[in-house]
């Protein structure tokens, strides 16, 4: 028995005894055999392995978005505004040097309106009227829509350090979008509807023998009105996207209550019109339609982005060329056969 167990290898009654690294207590207590792993247990034959480490995907994002505190948010919010007015000023100042032919092209839709009815003219009631409208408000309008890429930029990079990473890439569209459909919305109001909005505003009492003289004061707050209104309108797109954003509505709910978007719609149009008549009414209500559907189309856009789909925008781009195309050959024939021309008026092509 001695030279068979001195010979090599434990005793046959004995059993090795193992020690766990991970075991304190098996290197203590050698008489002490550790409990087996789980995996052995169940019949594996590797131990468990460990759990996989969290995912750091949004301690990254947290350590993206800077951290201020309230007066830092304060000085933040004193240097946007210091900023934005110092380019309102600057844009008011190039605005004021053009002051006169400012004034041409405000009062243009008014005197066109005049030159269709055939009788009217602008009048200037106070000693002062003039030198406020012309000089002081004229200018001071037509900067904001100029400086309004800047100020819209301001307001993002105010906002840009409460963001994530990924949603700061969104500044220069955020800010091209905005001030763009701010901007058409004015265009819209200048070329389109107030023109036609005066010329029935005037000729409403002509039947009667009335004769349309208006204060350029009456005239230019008018003239705020229906730009203000209209270039705010446009940023509908905007604030259904921005909505989708912050997940408050969605694609399919937008659609599915269109019907109640569209009569809000048609009563807000009312409001906006200067005139009571339906032919100025559906002038505002259809571009305000179709930038409703401008901005669902938008918040699809957003939505197939969160889910990692794609947007067939090859085929898309197909259809919107093959319109284009259709639409320059209408334009063609109508100029080389009809003799029509351009013009800076609604509907753009007259004879």
């Amino acid at each position: 028995m001695d030279e068979q167990h001195n010979g090599g290898g434990p005793p046959p009654d004995e059993t090795p005894h193992v020690v766990y690294p991970d075991d304190p207590e098996s290197a203590l207590h050698p008489d002490i055999e550790p409990p087996l792993p789980r995996a052995l247990t169940s019949g594996g034959g590797t131990r468990t392995p460990p759990p996989p480490p969290p995912d750091d995907d949004e301690d990254d994002e947290d350590s993206g978005m800077l951290r201020m505190s309230f007066m830092e948010h304060l000085e933040e919010l004193r240097s946007r505004l210091i900023r934005s007015l110092m380019g309102f000023g600057v844009a008011f100042l190039a605005c004021l040097w053009f002051a006169s032919p400012l004034w041409d092209y405000i009062q243009a839709p008014g005197l066109a309106a005049f030159k269709a009815i055939g009788r009217g003219g602008f009048i200037a009631i106070e000693p002062m009227e003039q030198f406020s409208i012309i000089w002081m408000w004229a200018p001071l309008v037509a900067s904001l829509f100029i400086a309004s890429p800047w100020v819209i930029y301001q307001v993002w990079a105010f906002i840009a350090p409460g963001l994530y990473p990924r949603e700061r890439r969104w500044a220069v569209p955020f800010v091209l979008c905005t001030a763009g459909l701010f901007i058409s919305g004015g265009l819209f109001a200048y070329f389109v509807a107030f023109r036609f909005a005066l010329t029935f505003l005037f000729n409403i009492g002509g039947p009667v023998g009335v004769l349309p003289l208006i204060s350029i004061d009456k005239y230019f707050d008018l003239f705020v009105d229906v730009m203000l209104g209209i270039s705010l309108v446009f940023e509908l797109p905007v604030l259904i996207f921005f909505l989708t954003l912050i997940r408050v509505a969605s694609p399919a709910f937008l659609l599915r209550h269109s019907r109640y978007a569209i009569l809000a719609i048609v009563i807000l149009a009312a409001i906006i019109t200067p005139t009571p008549d339906v032919f100025n009414l559906t002038l505002f209500a259809v571009p305000m339609v179709l930038l409703y559907f401008m901005g669902v189309f938008a918040s699809y856009l957003l939505v197939m982005r969160r889910e990692n789909r794609r947007f067939p925008w090859r085929i898309f781009l197909y259809w919107l060329a093959a319109m284009i195309a259709v639409l320059i050959i209408c334009l063609i024939v109508a100029i080389q056969k009809y003799n029509y021309h351009f013009a800076l008026h609604w509907p753009f092509l007259v004879k």
